[in-house]
């Protein structure tokens, strides 16, 4: 999509690009449910936009994944399988260390402050347990940690697989009581402080220039990440593993 298409609202001009992003926002946050029409009307309305930078957005949309369309029934928010979404964790545990190890060796200064204070901002909020304010600060700390790897090609596809990822956990029930006997739950507060350590050592690795050292924290963070969603999804990330179309919703 272009982000060169506009829409003129009370003297405003809103691009295809801004209106994509709030969809997609709305998306992961499940505003708009799995299978939920998606019609253009009532989308333009919401947005205050014209029809046209919103039908540039669902095509924009549909070529990430995140909505299909459907014969009869127009645009519609995309229904992963079981198996794609294991699969996508499983994608992002393999570029997510080649990420980190390349922010090691091409990171800037700029990068390295971002990275440090978003890093003190995540253990301050987590340790008090204002766990509603991490996901924003996580979703920088990571879109910043793909841009220092020097790859825009690489930074995209990372940027793209936690959207994708952090919509699957969206769409998940919230962890239940460990039953008796039965693998145990992680707190939420506990691992918020936990995973924002990891964020600490990856950043003073990355800092190091120790390439070998930020891919295996990176491998070792993805890694818990897939073993909570274990927890959640047994059957799924068990699975037998086969590659995924992510530029596709379809089943």
């Amino acid at each position: 999509m272009s982000g060169d298409t506009t829409a003129v609202q009370g003297g405003r001009r809103i691009s295809a690009h801004a209106v994509c992003t709030a969809i997609r926002d709305d998306i992961v946050s499940g505003t708009y449910q799995p299978g939920s029409r998606l019609t253009e009307e009532l989308l333009a309305r919401r947005y205050g936009v014209s029809r046209v930078p919103v039908r540039e957005a669902l095509r924009t949309l549909e070529s990430e994944g995140f909505v299909t369309t459907r014969r009869h029934a127009g645009a519609c928010v995309a229904q992963p399988s079981e198996r794609e979404a294991a699969d996508l964790l499983d994608i992002r545990a393999l570029l997510e260390p080649l990420g980190a190890a390349r922010a090691a060796q091409r990171r800037t200064e700029a990068h390295l402050k971002v990275l440090r204070g978003l890093v003190r901002l995540g253990r301050e909020r987590a340790q008090h347990g204002r766990l509603g304010e991490l996901r924003p600060l996580g979703d920088w700390f990571h879109e910043t940690l793909a841009q220092a790897s020097g790859s825009p090609s690489l930074a995209a596809m990372l940027v793209q697989l936690r959207r994708k990822t952090a919509w699957v956990y969206a769409a998940v029930p919230a962890p239940q009581p460990a039953r008796p006997g039965g693998a145990r739950r992680p707190d939420p507060a506990a691992r918020a402080v936990e995973s924002w350590a990891e964020h600490g050592a990856l950043v003073d690795a990355v800092a190091r220039g120790d390439a070998d050292r930020a891919r295996a924290l990176a491998a070792a963070h993805t890694e818990r990440a897939l073993a909570e969603y274990r927890l959640r999804r047994p059957l799924a990330v068990s699975a037998s593993k086969h590659s995924v179309n992510t530029a596709s919703g379809r089943n």
